[in-house]
């Protein structure tokens, strides 16, 4: 069992930067595959980032990719997700996740979930 704690979020104007936490309880945190996804209102639970167990491996969905960085610190149980030149279209509720021993874009392959952090871009 793991339980997953987001932090970081909050209103930020246009072209700012944000870094959330996702800390996670648990010895067997190594053992996860992680994710970052976030949900906007109306709309469905899209992937953000995922990483790989040692952290050496990430990928990035296409909107995201060259503006947010994932990684994590299996010493101190987080995973982090900076976000620079934040956009209002990156305005959502963000929740971590964490999966099986491969990283995954799909929700569905993931098993545990925070509550998410919501982040605001104003314009």
């Amino acid at each position: 069992q793991v339980q997953l704690v987001e932090s970081g979020g909050g209103l930020v104007q246009t072209g700012g930067s944000l870094r959330l936490s996702c800390a996670a309880s648990g010895r067997t945190f190594s053992s996860y595959a992680m994710g970052w996804f976030r949900q906007a209102p109306g709309k469905e639970r899209d992937f953000v980032a995922a990483i790989s167990r040692s952290g050496g491996t990430t990928t990035y969905a296409n909107s995201v990719k060259g503006r947010f960085t994932m990684s994590r610190d299996n010493a101190k149980n987080t995973v982090y997700l900076q976000m620079n030149s934040l956009q209002p279209e990156d305005t959502a509720v963000y929740y971590c996740a964490a999966g099986g021993v491969a990283f995954s874009t799909s929700s569905g392959r993931y098993d545990y979930w925070g509550q998410g952090t919501q982040v605001t871009v104003s314009s």
